[in-house]
Parts: structure tokens; C-alpha cells; sequence
């Protein structure tokens, strides 16, 4: 039979639908099911009761001042909002967090179906039905995408509205109709910039490779063999001058898109006030200060964007395999891409790489390997989630690539091993994956010593992010623990009801040894192992120098348990060398 008769084509849809159902039912239960077993990450209580107080306020004031875009958290709180409209009550946002957080957790598969209908559709347009199968498989196997599936927060939303913003800029660049070419992707860019701000560097960027992978194709930027590097630049300027003209409307409609979303409460800032105020006295200052005063188009969206630029500007405190800084890490994301991604992702690339480094040169894969570079200058290093669309795009244009070359092998031993390898990786990623449910979020890759003793090299979202308490109450429960303190690492108000004493080192500035051992003397200890191998206890470094020695009595997945009750501890032996 043709390949390419309707009834051929009827019959491959219908297998993608199949594959492309199944894979999304399984990473759904995944989520589903790691959301009533984990507690709250550090972000997830401050999410579900702004994302609350915005429905009934109708303000997004709280939100973007904290520099969060508010369609995810729009979406995860509607259905916790809709039950209290339909019984009339109204929801304690600290009080009931543990019951209502699994039922706002649901809203993100929402975006994680996005997510894998959209890598169908790049992976199926770089490669053919086999591209989009396996750019499915990838995106629903990877245990790092998932973990962050399971949660409340807008990692996975940007993830999931930057690749339709790809696709549809890809797939219309060239079309007809401005409303396909312009208003489309300008469209998917301003629901990315809602669901992060960080699509504001994502999108122009994409967009620039796409169009020079699209040009270098047409040998648009060919010149003569004898020209100069600048005559090669003022030419490729000269070619690139219609795309710019055509990403800045694209780029203005996705801000407009956004503010009109975000809207306003037409009230000054604050900030702005007080700096027109503290100015020398003069004309400037009077009229200054009286334009801060009459000013009330704020809070916007320009607040949570630029809240967002000065974060990135300042930078964060970051610890990454033993090292620590109060700013950023040049090569964070380079090297915690090879302790986050699963072995066989890593070995796949590598394998393509080696043989046929061509097989990459799709515009998907090229975006991951531009925006990784361009990762080198962000100063926001805590978590992979930070670059998981860049992640995203990586293995969409690796299922593509591996699709081509398998193809291009013909019937040889060269398609049969490729082809085997691949599906053992996929079998290999599935169980890597399954056995580290529900906690994804801590997955850690045999390369760097497997998730048991990731925390060693990663902390915050990439380990320990707040979200172990149930696990830590499980544990006491079972060994019916009655003096236990905890150094906890995160913000989830179950702490306050749980029979477990806050010992926060970080502070209580402990000045000795003595004194530390006083106020643990006679009690179990847990603490977090981000409080442990971390940068965010500056203050604690005589907890840290005596804990990181000793061998705990016990553990959960993020809590080091320690036995204090004896004055001479059984755990004397370092963990490891």
C-alpha cells in the first residue's frame, strides 16, 4: 500500500493519538499521585495564597511585586476558587494548604499536556511521525520535568508555552497572512511572558535562531570567499534587518498581551513616591514628585518584569558541587545539566555529537544549544527549573535528530544498533524515573553518584526545596520518635502542627560547640540537607562543620537524621570521604 494514502495517514494518526494518550495518562499519574505524597516546596504556600487573594480581589498586586507572572498560578488556583464559590466557604490558605495544594498541583497538567502536544508537533515536523513519538517519550520520561509537573508552581507553564511560541514562529515565518505570520507567535509569546518572565529572553532569542537556521539554509549569508569579517557582518545585518523589523512587532504585541492580561490597580507606586521625595529640593523634585503622585497605572505587568531584570542583575546565592557564592556561578548550568539529565539523555547527545554532529543542526536543537550558552550570563542559579523550555527544546531536536540519522542509515547494522540503543534508553530512562517516584524533584544521575547522594552537589529546587515534611512525620511515626527537632529548609506551614520542635540554626548564630550541643543535647535531630550543602546558611557554619562528619542514625530523602540523645553520639564516622 502507498505510504502516503489517506487511509495510511488515517492509520499513523491514529497511532499518535494512542501514543501520545498513553504517555500523557502516565505521566499524569505520576504527578497525580506525587502531589498527595509531597509536602510543600519553598514557593508553593506564597503561590496558593496570592493566586487565592487575586480571585477574590481581583488584584494581582501581591503577585507581581513579588516578580511571579500570573497565569500559572491563575490556573492552578481556579479550581480550588470554584469549590469555594460552589459550597459558599472560604479556604485558610496557611491553615488548609496541606488539603488544597494536591488540587491546585493538579492545574499544571494543564501545561504538562501542552507541553507533550506541542513536542508531538515539533518533533513530527523536524522528523516524521517517529520524531513526535519520541520527542513524547522523552519530555514524559525525564524524571526532572516531571518532578516539577508535580508541583504548584510556573516552571513547567513557561516550558509549555514557549515551545507553541517556537513552533508557530517556525511554521509561519513565511506565510501569507500577517495574522499566522505576526499575531499568532506574538500570541504565544505574550501567554509565555505570563506564565514567566523569563520568556522575555527566551522568545527574541529563539526567534533569532530559527531565522538564521532558516537563512543558512537558503545560503542567504553567503559571501565571497575573499571578504572581510566585516563586510561578512554588515552583510548578515543587512539580510537580518526584515526579521528585526518583524520580532519587534511580534515583541510589542506580546508586552501589550501581556499588560492588558495583568491590567492594573490604578494606584502610584509606592517605590517611586519615596525616591521623587528623598530628591534635593528644586523644580526637578516638585516635578518629580508630582508625576509619582499622579501616576496610578500601578501595580502592572511592568512590575513583575522588572522586578525579575533586577533580580537577574543582582544575582542569587548559589552552591553547586561544594561550591558556594553569593552572586552566580559562570558554569552553573552547563555542568548541573550533566547531574539533572538522565544518562542516557546525556549519552544520546554525546553519541550524535560524535558521529553525525549534523543531525543536530535543527532549529530546535540549535535554540537549546544557543540559550545554553547564553545561560553563562544568568545570575539566577537555583535549579535546573530555571532552564527546563531550554532543556525542553534540547530533547525535542534530539528525538528529531536521532529519527534522521536512523532514516539516513538505511538497512544496515548502523539503524539496528542506533535504533536498539535508543529504545534501551528509553526502557532505562522509564525505570531510572519509576524508581525515584515521588521524588523527581531530587533526581540526581549515576554519573555524579545517583539521587541518594545528590544532595552533596545540588540543593534548593535541584534536592531539598521544603518539600520533605510528610516524609520526615512518616518517619517519626514509624519509629515513634517523641524528641525530635528539625533545621528545616523551607516555608510549608504544616512545621507549626506537627509534633517537631524549629531549630533554626541559621538563626540563632550558635558562637560555639559547646553552645550547639547544648540546645540539641538529649533529642533527635533532622535537618535539611540544603541547610546542610547549600549557600543559604551563612550564619551557621559551627552546625554545618560539626553536623557534615558525622554519620545520621537515619534519613528520609531531604533530612538527615542525627541522635543526640547520647553525650557521646553513635555517628562518628564521616558519610564519605
Amino acid at each position: 500500500m502507498d505510504e502516503q494514502s489517506p487511509q495510511h495517514n488515517g492509520e499513523q494518526r491514529a497511532v499518535d493519538l494512542l501514543w501520545l494518550l498513553l504517555c500523557g495518562l502516565l505521566a499524569s499519574w505520576y504527578c497525580t499521585v506525587a502531589a498527595h505524597k509531597l509536602g510543600a516546596t519553598f514557593d508553593e504556600p506564597f503561590y496558593i495564597s496570592a493566586g487565592l487573594e487575586r480571585w477574590h480581589t481581583g488584584s494581582y498586586e501581591q503577585l507581581l511585586r513579588a516578580g511571579t507572572m500570573p497565569l500559572p498560578v491563575d490556573v492552578q488556583t481556579l479550581p480550588v476558587y470554584l469549590y469555594e464559590t460552589w459550597q459558599g466557604i472560604r479556604f485558610d490558605p496557611v491553615a488548609d494548604l496541606d488539603a488544597i495544594l494536591p488540587y491546585a498541583r493538579l492545574g499544571t497538567l494543564v501545561f504538562v499536556w501542552l507541553l507533550l502536544i506541542y513536542g508531538r508537533l515539533i518533533g513530527r515536523a523536524l522528523a516524521g511521525p517517529w520524531g513526535g513519538r519520541l520527542a513524547i517519550a522523552f519530555l514524559a520520561l525525564e524524571p526532572s520535568i516531571l518532578g516539577h509537573s508535580s508541583l504548584a508552581t510556573t516552571d513547567i507553564s513557561i516550558t509549555a508555552c514557549l515551545l507553541p511560541f517556537a513552533y508557530h514562529y517556525w511554521k509561519n515565518r513565511d506565510a501569507a497572512r500577517w495574522i499566522w505570520r505576526v499575531g499568532l507567535p506574538a500570541l504565544w509569546l505574550g501567554i509565555a511572558m505570563l506564565a514567566k518572565a523569563s520568556a522575555l529572553a527566551f522568545g527574541p532569542i529563539c526567534m533569532l535562531v530559527i531565522e538564521c537556521q532558516r537563512l543558512h539554509a537558503r545560503g542567504a549569508f553567503q559571501t565571497e570567499a575573499a571578504a572581510t569579517l566585516w563586510t561578512r557582518l554588515r552583510h548578515a545585518a543587512r539580510i537580518l534587518r526584515p526579521w528585526f523589523w518583524q520580532a519587534s512587532a511580534i515583541g510589542w504585541l506580546a508586552v501589550a498581551v501581556t499588560f492588558l492580561y495583568c491590567g492594573s490597580d490604578w494606584r502610584a507606586e509606592p517605590s517611586f513616591v519615596a525616591w521623587a521625595d528623598k530628591l534635593p529640593a528644586g523644580v526637578m523634585r516638585n516635578n518629580t514628585l508630582w508625576v509619582a503622585e499622579h501616576l496610578r497605572v500601578f501595580p502592572n505587568a511592568g512590575s513583575g518584569l522588572m522586578r525579575q531584570v533586577r533580580h537577574n542583575l543582582q544575582g542569587h546565592l548559589v552552591y553547586l558541587v561544594g561550591l558556594e557564592h553569593n552572586r552566580s556561578l559562570w558554569f552553573y548550568f552547563p555542568l548541573l545539566l550533566t547531574i539533572k539529565l538522565t544518562l542516557p539523555l546525556l549519552i544520546l547527545t554525546a553519541l550524535l555529537l560524535i558521529t553525525r554532529p549534523r543531525a543536530l543542526t535543527n532549529w530546535a536543537f540549535l535554540c537549546f544549544a544557543v540559550l545554553l550558552a547564553f545561560s553563562l550570563t544568568f545570575r539566577v542559579q537555583i535549579g535546573i527549573r530555571m532552564v527546563l523550555p531550554v532543556v525542553a527544546l534540547g530533547m525535542v531536536g534530539l528525538a528529531a535528530a536521532l529519527v534522521n540519522t536512523v532514516r539516513a542509515y538505511g538497512y544496515s547494522w548502523k539503524r539496528v544498533a542506533l535504533g536498539s540503543l535508543t529504545l534501551s534508553c528509553l526502557a532505562w530512562t522509564a525505570v531510572a524515573t519509576s524508581r525515584q517516584h515521588p521524588h523527581g524533584l531530587c533526581y540526581t544521575n549515576d554519573l555524579w553518584g545517583g539521587t541518594r547522594d545528590g544532595y552533596h552537589f545540588v540543593s534548593d529546587a535541584n534536592y531539598d526545596w521544603g518539600q520533605g515534611l510528610k516524609d520526615l512525620h512518616r518517619w517519626q511515626q514509624r519509629n515513634h520518635v517523641a524528641n525530635l527537632d528539625v533545621w528545616y529548609f523551607g516555608t510549608d506551614p504544616l512545621l507549626k502542627e506537627l509534633p517537631i520542635a524549629s531549630a533554626p540554626f541559621s538563626l540563632w548564630k550558635v558562637q560555639s560547640d559547646a553552645e550547639f550541643h547544648a540546645k540539641v543535647q538529649g533529642r533527635f535531630l533532622a535537618v535539611s540537607t540544603t541547610n546542610l550543602y547549600g549557600s543559604y546558611a551563612p550564619d551557621a557554619e559551627i552546625p554545618r562543620r560539626i553536623l557534615r562528619p558525622m554519620r545520621p542514625v537515619a534519613r528520609t530523602q531531604t533530612f538527615l537524621i542525627y541522635d543526640f540523645r547520647d553525650p557521646h553520639p553513635l555517628a562518628a564516622a564521616p558519610t564519605r570521604p
